[in-house]
């Protein structure tokens, strides 16, 4: 989604802030695609006989998104990050319902925190999700870091506009949550 493209976006998620019903309608057809390319990428990232499909996170992570009354939406950026979010949560809130109905096994995604990319290794996606609040509680920037760099896909630049940071920071706040969460989801598994 370009800037140009962003700015009617943010217009409409203000107006939906201000209690414009009608704002909801149209924002859709201006963020799907960026909506569906997250969930792309978080699809990527798990099993293939995951029983959600992309298009239903689409429209429950907007939903979500256009439900927050509280969010002083910033830019793509912003809006990306807590899209992002949402997907996530929709994601680890599936699994355990799953997990929990049909007693199935843990639900794994392909994930490596030692590069800037993910690829095939499998970690629980639940533990994970633990790893990441435990993450939080000790340093909530770092995991927002992760959140946006890893689970949105977002890069420096726009990681550290969101935060209010410099680039170093975002730079050295990655390599030391990916590490931590690494050692972290390792001593789970022991």
């Amino acid at each position: 989604m370009s800037d140009e493209k962003f700015e009617p976006v943010t217009e409409h998620l203000k107006r939906i802030q201000a209690g414009d019903a009608l704002a909801a309608d149209s924002l859709l057809p201006l963020v799907y695609d960026e909506l569906r390319a997250l969930a792309g990428a978080a699809f990527r990232m798990e099993r293939s006989d995951h029983t959600l499909q992309p298009t239903a996170i689409v429209h429950e992570a907007y939903l979500k998104l256009v439900d927050q009354k509280d969010s002083d939406w910033k830019n793509r950026a912003h809006f990306r990050a807590v899209a992002a979010q949402a997907i996530r949560r929709i994601l680890i809130d599936h699994s355990r319902k799953h997990r929990a109905a049909k007693r199935t096994p843990p639900t794994y995604i392909s994930i490596d925190l030692s590069s800037d990319h993910p690829q095939e290794t499998q970690a629980d996606l639940e533990l994970l999700e633990v790893a990441m609040k435990k993450l939080g509680q000790l340093n909530k920037r770092q995991a927002k870091v992760v959140e946006m760099r890893f689970f949105a896909g977002m890069t420096v630049e726009e990681t550290a506009v969101v935060l209010g940071v410099s680039q170093g920071t975002i730079k050295g706040d990655w390599r030391m949550a990916r590490a931590w969460l690494q050692r972290e989801l390792e001593s789970e598994i022991e």
